[in-house]
């Protein structure tokens, strides 16, 4: 069979066959066979540039898929299944991405690791979520992750949260709401307990004072509807109590209160 035409298409070729046959090919393919117009091929020489078409397609897709950021197997693997390319071309093309070192999962998890450490602000349990779901096997992610030290990390985000809710809450809700929030990152207990312990925390006791008394006045208003006398101050006190304030505190308040 003879070529009768090759025709430019945006991203590919349109190839034409003396038979009326017509296939899209890649430019990579057209070097590879030294294909032109009125070129004689046999059939063998056809299903070989229909198949390597599809593997230069497929490998071209996942190259300018990479060309905008540094990908994992999994996201190159799901963009080629998205485009529809077919399985064994698709596995082929990852192979020889991998190979060329186009895909490195250990790679991209130490890169998106220290860039966490440099500019983020979340512990090793977010951070293994989030790789995991990228596609990176866990034996990587578990020899990563224990030797990454994440404690000047969980004391930057605990200076972050102190400047947050400092004044704006008693000394142990403070504590409280700190250490959660560390959790909530990704940072196991101890992280956050010893990053909490590092903060060095000035609390100005007329404006503990000034918080203790506007939120009796709110807790009042809810209790005092319902209640009165001594259940009045039994709820008071353990609703104050629950946001965190001391009880000797909370004995005050309510003596000048009431």
């Amino acid at each position: 069979m003879k070529i009768t035409k090759i025709e430019k298409k945006k991203r590919l070729y349109l190839l034409g066959l003396d038979q009326d046959q017509q296939l899209y090919i890649t430019e990579d393919t057209i070097v590879r066979f030294m294909l032109s117009k009125d070129k004689e091929i046999t059939a063998e020489e056809l299903t070989e540039i229909q198949s390597y078409a599809q593997f230069s397609y497929g490998k071209n897709l996942a190259l300018y898929h990479l060309s905008f950021k540094q990908r994992t197997t999994k996201e190159v693997r799901d963009y080629l299944t998205k485009h529809e390319i077919d399985e064994t071309i698709r596995e082929q093309v990852i192979d020889n991405l991998l190979a060329d070192n186009w895909l490195n999962d250990r790679k991209y998890a130490e890169t998106f690791i220290q860039s966490n450490l440099l500019s983020g602000d979340k512990g090793a349990y977010v951070l293994k979520q989030k790789l995991s779901q990228k596609g990176i096997a866990a034996s990587i992610l578990e020899e990563l992750l224990q030797d990454t030290d994440f404690s000047s990390l969980a004391q930057k985000a605990a200076q972050k949260l102190l400047k947050k809710y400092e004044n704006r809450l008693p000394q142990k809700a403070l504590q409280d709401k700190i250490i959660q929030n560390l959790i909530n990152k990704g940072f196991s207990y101890s992280e956050a307990k010893e990053a909490f312990q590092h903060l060095n925390i000035e609390q100005d006791e007329e404006e503990q004072e000034a918080l203790l008394f506007k939120e009796l006045d709110k807790q009042y208003q809810k209790y005092s509807r319902k209640y009165q006398g001594y259940e009045l101050k039994q709820r008071l006190t353990q609703a104050l109590a629950r946001k965190g304030y001391d009880f000797s505190d909370i004995a005050s308040a309510l003596r000048e209160y009431f």
